[in-house]
């Protein structure tokens, strides 16, 4: 079972107790008003029983009139009971089940379709494993500038870090749009404060608005897993147990700063492994790294490099860093 229908089945268990939980309120305060308002609980046994009766009619000797005559009394009743309640302080609807989700009464489905509260929670769920939570919020496309990218042509392919930018931003939206059809996976290079993270970020939100899982993890904290289902798999908790079999699956794995952690014989088995079933599987990756090429095989071992730069497409980031450049030029 892969990560989406863990989460599909997640939610219908939620909705299943929401609804049992709304029922089990609305009883109880059914009980309340018929204790304070017993008038209440009379016109009820009377509609339940004028209910019953029009069906044994009906299937004796069915009636237009009858059927017509039972609308017109059953809206009467129902009416002096929202008077009754009003009266003595209630709402209208007090003695209705209430949902969080009118559209589809807390079902998730509105006939064979899913209810838009259904696809929201899985974005929830989505947003809770990706780690990047409260992140994003900050981190976009709706605040992501490009004046902090010099129009100054640089280098031996006279590019400028602005006209750069805006070509990867759009390699960048490129793959958001053809995300479901087209499983693209990025290698993003260069010096750090260049705006990598802050890609990498943006993309996330927009794969996660979409309904697609995304994980994000820095290499420390994607190593320091790595080690511990190695050495202490029997003292892991469930939900570090689940991240591990959901870096093979999930639609979106985003590796931050790979270079930066603390490396052994075992773990970058363990990170070809990762690698190398993403590309199998034909799920999307992306690696940031500060590191050149050159130093990416001092590091690594060649088959890493090798599946990463064969199968990804590389974006060079370069000019100045921006996490200074905006201590002077705040937005």
């Amino acid at each position: 079972m892969n990560n989406k229908e863990l989460h599909y089945k997640r939610l219908l268990r939620e909705y299943d107790l929401m609804r049992s939980k709304s029922h089990q309120a609305m009883l109880s305060r059914q009980k309340e008003i018929y204790e304070k308002i017993p008038q209440i609980k009379m016109i009820d046994d009377e509609l339940s029983d004028s209910g019953i009766k029009l069906v044994r009619r009906m299937m004796a000797s069915p009636n237009p009139d009858s059927l017509a005559a039972f609308h017109k009394h059953s809206d009467d009743l129902i009416q002096t009971k929202k008077m009754l309640l009003v009266e003595n302080g209630f709402e209208p609807d007090y003695l209705e089940q209430q949902y969080h989700c009118k559209a589809c009464k807390d079902t998730g489905f509105i006939g064979n379709q899913t209810c838009s509260c259904f696809k929201q929670a899985l974005i929830n769920i989505a947003y809770e494993q990706s780690n990047l939570k409260h992140i994003l919020d900050k981190e976009n496309f709706n605040s992501f500038s490009l004046k902090y990218y010099s129009k100054e042509p640089v280098g031996k392919d006279n590019i400028s870090p602005y006209d750069n930018m805006v070509k990867i931003r759009q390699i960048c939206v490129g793959l958001i749009e053809n995300f479901e059809t087209q499983k693209e996976s990025l290698l993003l290079t260069g010096q750090t404060g260049l705006g990598k993270t802050f890609l990498c970020n943006c993309i996330a939100k927009e794969l996660l608005d979409n309904g697609f899982t995304v994980l994000y993890f820095t290499a420390p904290q994607l190593f320091r897993l790595f080690e511990e289902s190695r050495f202490h798999r029997e003292d892991m908790q469930d939900e570090s147990k689940d991240i591990l079999n959901m870096l093979f699956d999930v639609d979106m794995l985003i590796i931050d700063d790979l270079g930066t952690e603390s490396i052994s014989t075992i773990t970058i088995s363990d990170l070809f492994n990762v690698i190398n079933s993403r590309y199998l599987n034909q799920t999307s990756t992306i690696i940031s790294t500060n590191l050149t090429y050159a130093q990416l095989k001092e590091r690594y071992s060649e088959r890493i490099v090798s599946r990463i730069v064969g199968q990804y497409t590389l974006l060079k980031f370069f000019g100045d860093d921006i996490r200074k450049l905006k201590k002077y030029m705040p937005l």
